[in-house]
C-alpha cells in the first residue's frame, strides 16, 4: 500500500491507447498460432496413422497430463522472473517447440513411407512432435498467466472499475476470435491446397510472427513504466520470501524428519510426495473452499462442454 502511494496514480486518460493495442496484437498472434496448432494437430495425426485416433489419442493425452503436472511449476516460474525474462522465455519457447512440432510433422506427411522403411524414424518423429506439442502448451500457458493475470492487473491498477473488466472483455473476445477463426482458415488452407501447406504455413508463421510479438509487446513493457516497477517489487517479494523459507528451512527438516521416522509408510510418502512442487500445488489447491465447485465445474467441462475438435 505504501509502494503503491509513492507512485501517483494514473487517471484513465493517461492511458496510452497505442500501447494497448499493441499488447492486444501481440496477445492475437501468440494466441492465433496456438489456436491454429490446436486444431490442425488433431487432423495431422489421423493422417499420419490413418483408420485410426491411437496417435490423436495419445497426443491429447500427452498434452493433458504435461498440463496437469508441470502447470504449477509454470506458474512459479512466471512468479520468479521478471515481466521481460517471462516474456522472452514465452515467446522463445512457445514459437520454437511450435517450430519443431511443424517441422516433424512436415517429414512425417512428406516421408509417408517413413512407417514402414523406418518404423525406428517414424516412432522418433511422432514422440518429438508430442514433446514439442506439449511444451509448446505449456508456454503458451506462461503468456496467458503473463498478460491476462499480470500485465492486465497492473496496468489498470489505479484505473476505474470498469478498466480492468473492458481489458478483460477485449483479452477475452481475442481467444474467441482466434479460436474461431484460426480453425476455419487452417480450414481453407487443408482444404483448397493440401494437408502439408497447412504445416509449412504453421511452421512459417511461427518464424516471423515471433519478431513482431517481441517487439510489439516489449514496446508495450518499455512504455508503461508501471509495469517495470511491479516486476521489480515482485522480485524484490519473492527474494524475501525465499530468505525467510531458507532460514525455516532446517528446523522444518529436522521436524519433518522424526516425524517420518515415527509415522506409517503412509504419512512417509504423503510427506515425500508434498515436497515436489506439483503434489504441493495440488495440496494447496485441495485446501480452498473452492475446491467442490472447481470440481464439479470440471467435470461439467469433461463430459459437457468440451466439443471434440
Amino acid at each position: 500500500m505504501e509502494e503503491s502511494m509513492d507512485h501517483p496514480l494514473l487517471s484513465y486518460s493517461s492511458l496510452s491507447p497505442p500501447l494497448i493495442k499493441r499488447m492486444y496484437m501481440g496477445h492475437f498472434l501468440a494466441r492465433w498460432g496456438a489456436r491454429m496448432w490446436e486444431f490442425s494437430v488433431g487432423l495431422y495425426m489421423i493422417n499420419i496413422w490413418p483408420d485410426s485416433l491411437l496417435f490423436t489419442a495419445v497426443y491429447g493425452v500427452v498434452e493433458a497430463a504435461s498440463t496437469a503436472l508441470f502447470g504449477p511449476l509454470i506458474g512459479k516460474l512466471v512468479n520468479q522472473l521478471t515481466y521481460i525474462q517471462v516474456l522472452r522465455l514465452w515467446l522463445l519457447t512457445q514459437n520454437l517447440s511450435f517450430l519443431v512440432a511443424g517441422g516433424t510433422v512436415i517429414a512425417l506427411l512428406v516421408c509417408d513411407g517413413f512407417r514402414f522403411s523406418a518404423p525406428t524414424v517414424f516412432m522418433l518423429l511422432v514422440a518429438v512432435t508430442n514433446i514439442s506439442g506439449a511444451v509448446g502448451v505449456l508456454s503458451t500457458l506462461a503468456g496467458t498467466i503473463l498478460i491476462e493475470r499480470e500485465w492486465v492487473v497492473v496496468i489498470s491498477n489505479g484505473q476505474p472499475l470498469e478498466t480492468l473488466t473492458e481489458m478483460n472483455s477485449v483479452i477475452r473476445r481475442i481467444d474467441l476470435i482466434c479460436k474461431l477463426c484460426a480453425p476455419v482458415f487452417t480450414g481453407f488452407i487443408i482444404s483448397f491446397v493440401s494437408l502439408k501447406a497447412s504445416a509449412i504455413f504453421f511452421s512459417l508463421w511461427n518464424i516471423v510472427s515471433v519478431w513482431l510479438e517481441y517487439w510489439l509487446l516489449t514496446s508495450v513493457y518499455n512504455g508503461i513504466p508501471s509495469l517495470s516497477e511491479s516486476s521489480q517489487r515482485r522480485i524484490t517479494k519473492h527474494v524475501r520470501t525465499r530468505s525467510l523459507e531458507s532460514a525455516s528451512a532446517i528446523e522444518e527438516n529436522e521436524s519433518s524428519r522424526l516425524v517420518l521416522e515415527t509415522s506409517g509408510w503412509k504419512r512417509r510418502i504423503s510427506g515425500r510426495l508434498s515436497k515436489l512442487p506439483c503434489f504441493d500445488a495440488w495440496i494447496v489447491y485441495a485446501k480452498q473452499e473452492i475446491v467442490l465447485p472447481g470440481v464439479a465445474l470440471a467435470l461439467l467441462f469433461f463430459t459437457v462442454l468440451r466439443s471434440v475438435s
